[in-house]
């Protein structure tokens, strides 16, 4: 197992720990005003954020900005003097989680430099509850997908994969509450054997060890990540991986919001391209604390905030809507009400809505859930490492995760709006989207077929594309009229299946091989002077 050097997590996080424990004192989240005195700059990105995270924003044309950079190192320090402990840095919300004691918290206050508390309350002002755990329920070709073929058909996640789209290349965070016998999971052998998960950290307890307290994340990680032939295979189960632990288990309180911020932030700077989080919050142990209906409107919670910045950035979030559909409050619950991200709803294996599956929309009318995945009777690994069933949108949206990651593998140089655009439009109600599954369940084909041909300099036309036939029009622009171009035709993992060659401005091209199946090709057209390449989609 590969993990982030505990020096360049502080770094990044610009964490300041303090060795004594302080008893009953509480959280809170202090706002500063500025960031005069950080000893860096948005021109050289380097010092505070890894190359796969600046190279995600240069893909999509994002520029570095001042809410990227750490705090000021001269704050934190007075801070720390005052007698608090801090526990974390917010670089988006320009913000310091600290613990102290009421005295303590008015001298932090008092600093010249801090503007407030974020929401005037204690984080974490409750009762301490019982764990809360993920429960299981047991469960008695090249690649068997057992028990899960149908979570992953209804998709095309099984299509997908043939196509040699299975996540290779991107990186997954799992925010979640633990991820208890992980570690020792048969099923996830492969990404410890191929060295493919990058960092994990426990947000709650402030270390890298997350296999203890819960198994819910382990259960929804398994939905990517799994690949057990003839049991489970994940959606996305050749991807990279980083297991946040964000969620407090034995309570409920505003500190998991602060702790998914500061996570958010961690996975940005590591270069994580979709983010899964299986958690939702509108009621707490104080009831004081709870959210309304009408906050769900995508712009009042700290982490629907934080679910929106990921966005700024170029990440995906995939939001599970929440279980509280046959509940008092029936609503999809924060971060699932963002604006910018995926909230996914449950259905059973025959594509009908779980009764337990959130409903929608937002407070401020916009369609949610955005899609939906199986949720009721999911087919997911537990802690004992024996593949089992659980219920919940926690396990549909992972499936969804792994799909928005293997089709952005498919097309990287979509940004990350346009791949939730084409996820959402892939839906099977996207026409009449409803309250209980959005515009319905996304499928990958559907998907490929919504991406316009990509042309290397707009010089070159092929169609129909997609196609279901193996003859095309191809059209140049005037100054190839007499020009030859050997064409070479590949799959989607680079081997060459067809080669011929086409002369003139206009030509039609028959592929001449029986033997396609659906899926994505590359057409390499290869002149004396010029080159071109064009994806080709045949469903």
């Amino acid at each position: 197992m590969e993990k982030i050097k505990r020096s360049c997590f502080l770094f990044l996080l610009g964490l300041v720990l303090a060795s004594s424990g302080f008893g009953q004192n509480k959280k809170y989240l202090v706002l500063l005003k500025d960031k005069t005195g950080t000893p860096f700059e948005t021109s050289k990105p380097a010092a505070f954020l890894s190359q796969r995270a600046i190279q995600r924003r240069v893909n999509q044309g994002i520029s570095i900005q001042a809410r990227d950079l750490p705090l000021s190192p001269s704050y934190l320090q007075q801070i720390k003097a005052t007698g608090a402990k801090i526990w974390y840095s917010s670089k988006w919300l320009n913000a310091v989680m600290i613990e102290s004691d009421l005295a303590t918290l008015k001298k932090v206050q008092a600093l010249p430099f801090v503007r407030g508390l974020d929401g005037n309350y204690a984080l974490n002002d409750v009762q301490i509850k019982s764990i809360r755990s993920g429960k299981m329920e047991s469960t008695a070709s090249p690649e068997s997908y057992g028990n899960s073929l149908a979570q992953i058909s209804m998709l095309g996640a099984d299509k997908m994969h043939e196509n040699g789209f299975r996540g290779e290349g991107m990186m997954i965070a799992v925010f979640d509450g633990g991820f208890l016998g992980a570690d020792k999971a048969p099923f996830f052998k492969h990404i410890y054997d191929e060295k493919r998960l990058v960092s994990t950290f426990d947000f709650v307890n402030n270390r890298n060890y997350v296999y203890d307290d819960a198994s819910h994340g382990t259960s929804v990680w398994s939905a990517i990540g799994a690949y057990s032939p003839g049991s489970l295979i994940g959606t996305a189960f050749k991807a990279s991986f980083v297991l946040c632990k964000t969620e407090d288990d034995y309570s409920e309180t505003r500190t998991e919001e602060a702790n998914w911020l500061i996570a958010a932030e961690y996975a940005d700077s590591l270069g994580v391209d979709v983010i899964n989080s299986s958690l939702g919050y509108y009621d707490f142990d104080d009831p004081a604390t709870n959210y309304t209906y009408l906050q769900m409107n995508g712009r009042s919670t700290l982490i629907t905030r934080a679910a929106d910045w990921c966005a700024g950035v170029g990440m995906i979030v995939v939001s599970a809507a929440g279980n509280e559909g046959s509940k008092p409050w029936k609503y999809i619950s924060a971060p699932a009400d963002a604006d910018s991200i995926l909230a996914i709803g449950a259905v059973d294996k025959n594509k009908n809505p779980a009764s337990f599956t959130s409903r929608g929309p937002s407070a401020d009318g916009r369609v949610k859930p955005d899609v939906a995945a199986v949720g009721l009777a999911t087919t997911v690994g537990g802690a004992s490492g024996i593949v089992g069933a659980g219920n919940g949108t926690s396990f549909a949206s992972p499936l969804i995760a792994g799909l928005v990651a293997s089709f952005w593998q498919a097309f990287p140089y979509l940004t990350n709006m346009q791949v939730m655009d084409y996820i959402r439009k892939s839906g099977s109600k996207y026409a009449s989207p409803d309250t209980y599954v959005g515009y319905g369940i996304p499928d990958f084909a559907r998907a490929v077929s919504l991406v316009p041909p990509r042309v290397s300099d707009g010089k070159v036309l092929l169609y129909p594309n997609p196609s279901s036939e193996q003859k095309l029009r191809v059209e140049f622009m005037p100054k190839h009229d007499g020009e030859a171009f050997k064409v070479s035709l590949y799959n989607s993992q680079g081997t060459l299946l067809f080669e011929n060659t086409i002369t003139g401005r206009t030509a039609y091209l028959s592929i001449d091989n029986q033997s396609l199946t659906a899926g994505v090709y590359v057409l390499k057209f290869q002149g004396f002077t010029t080159s071109y390449t064009v994806k080709w989609v045949k469903y």
